[in-house]
């Protein structure tokens, strides 16, 4: 089924707005694996609605999410030079997706170059926000990661610092690289400290926590 205009509007980018137009819409229940790290594929996912994780994982089973995306966001880009996939996809809610193949996005492209540094611009940029990550698992400590985290998250709500994504401790543990019991700790000990409160996973930020512990 191709997507339909209501479906398209809503996403706010023209330029993905317009490749995406050219997909087919797949629909995928809670907690579907949609791209699989390792396999080969030849097309990208525009989410039309819902919310997915992209994560890596090892042979044990342990995870580590890179980033999460909504409405109006695409994944899958890194596939499209042929090579096999670089991280899985998963939703967390019920999800719609364009799903775009090459051939389509090199037609999309070919009738609107500017299409090409739309996904250039995206790739730059997610390209620093890897770099970021890389160089704080390896020069900063878990508390400071987790500190990190809850600042670029943050929005302000009332005059307050408020974390609008609704996350457990695991999410936050598979988000900074570390266990959960660690993560248990750290909040116990900012709660005890008066930086943050936690009420029905709606966590508000009272005063920036220090960098390091």
């Amino acid at each position: 089924m191709v997507a339909n205009e209501q479906a398209l509007s809503e996403i706010g980018d023209p330029m993905v707005r317009e490749f995406a137009a050219r997909g087919q819409v797949r629909s995928f229940p809670k907690n579907a694996v949609i791209i699989n790290e390792g396999e080969r594929g030849d097309s990208l996912y525009v989410i039309l609605s819902g919310k997915v994780k992209v994560y890596v994982s090892d042979d044990d089973g342990r995870e580590m999410v890179l980033d999460t995306y909504g409405p109006g966001d695409y994944v899958g880009e890194m596939s499209l030079d042929g090579r096999p996939r670089s991280a899985s996809v998963m939703t967390l809610e019920p999800t719609s997706c364009s799903v775009v193949t090459r051939d389509e996005l090199r037609s999309a492209i070919g009738a609107n170059p500017d299409i090409a540094m739309a996904l250039i611009a995206t790739l730059i940029d997610r390209a620093r926000i890897a770099t970021d990550n890389v160089k704080n698992l390896a020069l900063m400590d878990v508390y400071g990661r987790v500190a990190r985290l809850l600042l670029s998250l943050a929005r302000e709500e009332n005059g307050k610092l408020v974390v609008p994504e609704r996350m457990t401790q695991q999410d936050i543990a598979d988000r900074v690289g570390a266990s959960r019991d660690m993560i248990s700790r750290i909040f116990k000990d900012l709660t005890i400290g008066g930086y943050v409160t936690i009420e029905n996973r709606v966590i508000t930020i009272h005063r920036k926590p220090p960098a390091r512990w």
